[in-house]
């Protein structure tokens, strides 16, 4: 019989809003199920444990990840400038697998921190094809605190449109030693 993936997609989004909420550890078994509406039989069908959720949770990390590396490479206005303009929450689903992986990594999870590394590599590597290898490290930098500034300020509830200013600020600057 085919699992649906309705209720997989219904449990893996339970996982991830707990983990961004209330963390790892709050996020059990139990709770998953309950925030996703199943049983927890229901959950173990699709997840026999933990670990199966997290990794799910990583594999739709580096799906999204994928989709985000592909519109950074054939934006118009070059890869940084998308860098530092999508740096800010969007309740996307990428902003929320992002902060929920980081909620894992946050507690020593490897396989996270070695997603993140490899997807940090991935943007450096398509920012320096754009504006040089120096400069790049300054646009991922500057991509980072625009988006862990915005979460500190206002949340996963934020809409970021008071930092639209800052973005603007940045990309000049980016402009400026780039010319």
């Amino acid at each position: 019989m085919a699992r649906n993936p309705v209720a997989r997609d219904a449990v893996l989004d339970a996982f991830e809003e707990l983990l961004i909420d209330v963390g790892e550890r709050a996020a059990t078994l139990d709770a998953v199920a309950k925030r996703a509406g199943v049983s927890k039989g229901g959950l173990l069908y699709h997840f026999p444990n933990k670990e199966a959720l997290i990794a799910a949770v990583l594999e739709r990390l580096d799906r999204l990840a994928v989709e985000d590396l592909a519109l950074m490479a054939a934006a118009a206005e070059g890869a940084a400038a998308y860098f530092i303009r999508s740096s800010l929450w969007s309740d996307s689903p990428m902003d929320r697998s992002f902060v929920a992986a980081t909620r894992l990594a946050e507690v020593a999870h490897e396989e996270a921190r070695r997603r993140f590394a490899a997807i940090q590599q991935q943007w450096l590597d398509l920012i320096a094809a754009d504006v040089g290898t120096a400069m790049a490290k300054a646009v991922l930098y500057m991509g980072d605190g625009l988006y862990f500034n915005a979460m500190w300020e206002s949340g996963t509830t934020g809409d970021g449109m008071g930092r639209q200013g800052d973005i603007e600020e940045l990309l000049a600057a980016v402009e400026r030693l780039r010319g």
